[in-house]
């Protein structure tokens, strides 16, 4: 279980390393990769939430997700624009996500944040363990309360 928590780490450093940049519509799309499960289980699963298209926080399903430390966690992109996703506090995000196209897995750490959003749709929040979060109380793009 120790070599385990290790690798996924070891996996999530890699992943980080390289998904710097990005942030805009344009390419940069990742490499879609196939879950192996889902949900919320134990940390021998993958943990996929989907991008719903919304805003608020209906813009991920679950939000918020149940993800245990190490385990590894896919975005998978159900909108028709491109999403990048990233923690709150800048610990982990993905690379743009096209539509259709799930993102790389990446390991959840154990401590940091436990909310996230779309670099992009600033509107779109979730959170992870019972942590709630609401979109920016300025926030009138697309994606902030539920207008897609």
């Amino acid at each position: 279980m120790y070599k385990a928590g290790r690798a996924a780490l070891a996996v999530a450093a890699a992943v980080v390393a390289a998904s710097c940049g990005g942030g805009g519509y344009g390419g940069g799309g990742s490499t879609p990769t196939a879950p192996s499960g889902g949900g919320g289980g134990g940390s021998s699963t993958t943990v996929t939430i989907s991008i719903t298209g919304q805003g608020g926080r209906a813009a991920f399903s679950p939000n918020p997700a149940t993800v245990a430390p190490g385990q590894l966690v896919v975005f998978k992109n159900n909108d028709v624009v491109a999403h990048h996703i990233m923690l709150d506090d800048g610990t982990m995000q993905t690379t743009d996500i096209a539509p259709g196209a799930t993102s790389a897995a990446v390991a959840m750490g154990t401590s940091g944040s436990n909310t996230y959003h779309c670099s992009i749709h600033p509107g779109m929040v979730g959170g992870f363990n019972g942590a709630e979060v609401e979109p920016p109380p300025n926030c009138s793009q697309q994606y902030c309360y539920g207008g897609g």
